[in-house]
């Protein structure tokens, strides 16, 4: 299946000279978006996953639905102040400031095998930070997927861990 073409570009979103990667016409595509589902397992099933670490928002809605596919775990990794009980933090640095991830201190077994996603990969800064935490709650990271890679920004090379990207683009 083709989908790119289940995929909406929008301009200028959230800030001029951004071309924003719109999945949520994939979602509502019934059909696109059992076909994505049935990809991603069959990209991550043989990095055999205990847990899948889905980053807040839209990573959410790409691990949870894999994980039940899986019939792996599902853990969630979100913004600072967002989960309840004990928390693990890691803050790291964005191009103008910086931004902190949590995620529940009891979410991760020590030499559980995650595989960590997100609906996105650019710069790979946010994925990065999450495979540090993952690993410092004592998770083995044995890669990383997502729907869209944007490759012409280098994020991949960053993450020191295979990554599945269902759709490539290149500039």
């Amino acid at each position: 299946m083709d989908f790119k073409r289940h995929i909406r570009a929008i301009p200028d979103f959230p800030q001029p000279g951004i071309l924003f990667y719109d999945i949520s016409t994939l979602l509502a595509h019934p059909q696109a978006w059992r076909a994505m589902v049935e990809e991603l397992a069959e990209a991550v099933r043989p990095m055999r996953p205990d847990i899948l670490v889905g980053i807040e928002s839209r990573g959410f809605l790409v691990a949870a639905p894999l994980a039940y596919a899986l019939g792996s775990g599902f853990a969630m990794l979100r913004k600072k102040g967002k989960l309840p009980g004990r928390t693990a933090r890691h803050t790291y640095d964005l191009e103008y400031g910086n931004d902190t991830i949590e995620i529940q201190k009891d979410a991760i077994a020590p030499g559980q095998r995650v595989v960590v996603l997100d609906d996105l990969i650019a710069t790979g800064g946010t994925l990065q930070a999450a495979i540090e935490l993952v690993r410092r709650q004592g998770g083995s990271v044995e890669g990383a997927a997502c729907i869209i890679e944007l490759a012409f920004l280098g994020g991949r090379q960053r993450l020191g861990v295979p990554l599945a990207a269902m759709v490539t683009y290149e500039a």
